[in-house]
């Protein structure tokens, strides 16, 4: 899996029985199940919202928007 390191969530991971820090969003889907289960509901929440202000980030930096223009709302 390609390394783009996007989000700045890291969390500790063994991968090829090596400890690496890994990117939240590089992370495969189990991985992320398992980095989740461990987070309450607070942690959860910052994690969604840090999630949300850095797709926003990549979105105001490249013009990107899914859709339509024409179909925006705002």
């Amino acid at each position: 899996m390609l390394k783009r390191e996007l989000d700045g969530y890291y969390f500790r991971m063994q991968r090829d029985g090596k400890w690496t820090n890994v990117c939240f969003s590089d992370m495969t889907e189990d991985e992320m199940h398992s980095v989740l289960a461990r987070f309450d509901k607070d942690a959860l929440e910052r994690m969604c919202i840090g999630l949300g202000q850095t797709i926003r980030q990549i979105g105001d930096q490249f013009d990107l928007m899914a859709g339509y223009a024409e179909d925006a709302k705002y």
